[in-house]
């Protein structure tokens, strides 16, 4: 793209507020002290739920500060502070902590609750752009997360200062994720319907094909016959089975190539002489992620899926993976 003579006012528009806003955030490193370890040992020690809140734009940050908590291990929701007069104040209990966030420490909404929180017990964290503010004392913490100026050139639309009490919340949110331990395996649990959920959490029986839906044929089946059920069930494959349904091979699209590139008779051989005896097989217990990677290492498209007694009771193919989006 070519640039006008007169782009350059958008470039050094968009280039101030980023330097206005980078310079907000650096000056937050020297507010990560005492009130800031103070805040972490209250919401660690928390026996209910952190319940934030704010205002305007700072309730915008504060719902996502909220959302980071949560997802991270810290049990927390939003109050709108309008709202929380007309009785979503029930929401807070004697058990929660409060974490306010206004940047003028004024806000109207927000100090009319905290008489009301202040008898239920509940500790209240506020963070705040002025820390002389009628918010921050009341507040048994007060994080000060002030700008020096708003990435706004008329000082007015909350820029800078919503994205330092961002900021700021991230680093309690990671604070208290440290401090608990928490690991992949627990922010999977908090997130199943993401890619690392589904990789963590997600088993063969949980997408595997079953009962009617399993291709198998017994040994003495021609490979006409093991043909129509790789056809009519549309896996690539057909198990072969004893009697008691215990796995004695499987009979893949590749293994229909070779037999017709051998001019075999496909009405007169049976599917037992063409069969790979030593297929791969699997608990249903396994994870997918771990059945994907042995079709990778493998070079597979298909697993038989076994009981401990090696019965058949399943079948997973690549697609099943990629519908399971564990790819």
């Amino acid at each position: 793209m070519v640039l006008a003579p007169g782009d350059q006012q958008w470039l050094a528009s968009g280039r101030a507020v980023v330097d206005t806003e980078l310079a907000a955030v650096a000056d937050l490193v020297a507010r990560i002290d005492e009130q800031f370890v103070a805040a972490c040992r209250l919401l660690l020690a928390c026996r209910g739920r952190v319940v934030v809140t704010g205002m305007g734009k700072s309730g915008h940050i504060a719902g996502k500060i909220a959302a980071t908590l949560a997802s991270t291990g810290t049990p927390a929701f939003f109050v709108h502070p309008g709202e929380a007069g007309h009785g979503d104040l029930g929401m807070i209990t004697e058990a929660d902590v409060v974490l306010a966030l206004s940047n003028s420490g004024e806000t109207e909404e927000i100090l009319r609750l905290v008489p009301v929180i202040k008898r239920l017990g509940a500790p209240l964290i506020s963070l705040t752009g002025a820390p002389d503010s009628t918010l921050s004392r009341d507040a048994e913490v007060c994080i000060h997360v002030g700008v020096a100026k708003e990435a706004c050139p008329l000082g007015l639309a909350p820029t800078a200062s919503t994205t330092a009490s961002l900021v700021m919340g991230d680093a309690l949110a990671v604070a208290l994720l440290k401090a608990r331990g928490f690991d992949e395996a627990d922010f999977a649990r908090s997130h199943p319907s993401g890619h690392l959920g589904r990789r963590l959490f997600l088993h063969v029986e949980d997408i595997m094909h079953r009962d009617q839906a399993i291709p198998r044929v017994r040994e003495s089946a021609l490979l006409a016959e093991a043909l129509v059920e790789m056809t009519r069930k549309g896996l690539g494959v057909t198990a072969i089975t004893d009697d008691d349904s215990r796995v004695l091979g499987i009979f893949t699209d590749g293994d229909v190539r070779r037999a017709l590139e051998d001019r075999v008779d496909f009405h007169v051989s049976r599917v037992a002489d063409r069969m790979s005896r030593n297929c791969k097989t699997v608990p249903s217990s396994l994870l997918a992620a771990e059945a994907l990677r042995q079709m990778e290492e493998h070079r597979i498209n298909a697993l038989l899926v076994v009981d401990d007694e090696h019965r058949l009771i399943g079948v997973l193919n690549m697609h099943d993976l990629l519908r399971a989006r564990i790819l």
